[in-house]
């Protein structure tokens, strides 16, 4: 397995039993003499298994999801070969099947079940500037994890999208404050789906912003502790590791390494987690920080330690991973000045979930990670003509 987890379809009870087993043969080892303690700790393995197999078959039991080879149908996956031609990946039910994509031929169907067709860019991926005024119209949204229906369901409530999934904002700006990878079940369709809707959404004079979390790092440098158990699966059947189908040699793994950690749009900021004062007393800019994190979105964690700054952005206190704004640890005049150093009114950032989309210190910071990585519901911020509004799940417009 080439990620670091417990192996598809082992049960936790299996593995426990098999460390009791082992334990108690070491007992048995070093004492030839049995004792009533000796002979609890060697039954102790046969209880546990009598409890919890009992347990599992209680109504009270959380079912385990355990994901078989022949069920999993997945992809694309396309890498880059050369100049000419890309190779697209699929997984239909356990089976690989893998097609040449021309460059010239742009799009190629699916080879199986529902999934989605890539329409590659007609042009390199480039990098977009960070700074936009005069925008009329905003939605932003955040930390999806694969939940794909729930993301398509609530863009299309508010008239985002059509009924198709094809972009409908007009001239307007949509952010997404990251972490669309890992936990949910469906992060490839949900990576492809915004590969597509950001070409429409610039032929229709709007803009799509891919900002980077946490999660996209963690997945770039090979940190897999939180990749759903499908994708466990396509790795072993593609022969590769899991953050290898997204490296720069391919189409999305490039897409993404052209993107921001940070955008300023009119008067607000965005970005995943937040806006320490510890930048302020750097005096770095959103161009130099940006800049940085491409840069180094490979690197391995213990070399990013290694370097003052770098440590700085990529970790705690840096702008995707910091929570300051939720634990009572600044004062409104420290938000204050954090507001003038960027000449913003307003920081919009996801990371830490919450209920519903939340406005603190006043609105300054508004919080937009409204738990859709539990697959059930959510909500999107919506900025028309300075208008603050929470985007319900159903359509609703509620003021915030």
């Amino acid at each position: 397995m080439r990620i670091n987890s417990m192996p598809v379809g082992a049960h936790p009870i299996t593995l426990s039993i098999t460390r009791l087993s082992r334990a108690s043969q070491w007992i048995l080892k070093r004492h030839r003499k049995f004792t009533p303690l000796l002979w609890f700790v060697t039954a102790l393995p046969f209880v546990t298994l009598s409890f919890n197999s009992f347990a599992a078959n209680t109504s009270e039991a959380e079912p385990e999801l355990k994901i078989q080879e022949s069920s999993v149908t997945d992809g694309p996956y396309v890498f880059l070969d050369n100049a000419q031609k890309d190779t697209a990946y699929w997984i239909c039910q356990s089976e690989l099947k893998q097609t040449p994509i021309a460059k010239a031929q742009l799009t190629r169907p699916a080879s199986c079940g529902k999934l989605p067709e890539p329409h590659l860019h007609t042009l390199a991926a480039t990098v977009e500037p960070d700074t936009f005024t005069h925008v009329s119209k905003i939605v932003a949204l955040s930390d999806v994890h694969g939940q794909f229906d729930v993301m398509i369901n609530l863009l299309k409530a508010h008239k985002i999208i059509d009924k198709d999934n094809h972009w409908a904002f007009d001239d307007g700006h949509m952010v997404m404050t990251g972490d669309m990878f890992d936990r949910g079940h469906q992060v490839n369709e949900v990576l492809w789906f915004l590969y597509a809707l950001d070409q429409e959404a610039q032929a229709a004079g709007g803009r799509l912003h891919l900002l980077m979390g946490n999660h996209e790092q963690m997945v770039f440098r090979g940190d897999l502790r939180y990749v759903n158990e499908r994708y466990q699966v396509s790795a072993d059947l593609l022969k590769r590791h899991y953050d290898a189908l997204y490296n720069k040699n391919t189409e999305i793994g490039q897409w993404l390494r052209s993107k921001h950690t940070l955008v300023k749009i009119n008067n607000i900021l965005f970005m995943h987690g937040g806006i320490s004062p510890e930048w302020v007393e750097r005096k770095l800019h959103i161009s130099e920080a940006n800049q940085l994190f491409r840069q180094h979105l490979d690197d391995k964690k213990a070399d990013l330690k290694k370097d003052d700054l770098l440590n700085f952005l990529f970790f705690t206190n840096g702008p995707t991973w910091y929570r300051g704004y939720f634990k009572d640890e600044l004062k409104e005049s420290d938000i204050d000045s954090i507001l003038n150093y960027f000449k913003v009114e307003h920081i919009v950032v996801g990371h830490t979930s919450q209920e519903q989309v939340l406005g603190l210190y006043h609105n300054k910071i508004i919080a937009i990670d409204s738990s859709i990585k539990n697959g059930q519901s959510g909500e999107l911020l919506l900025i028309d003509a300075g208008k603050l509004t929470r985007g319900l799940y159903q359509g609703e417009q509620v003021s915030l």
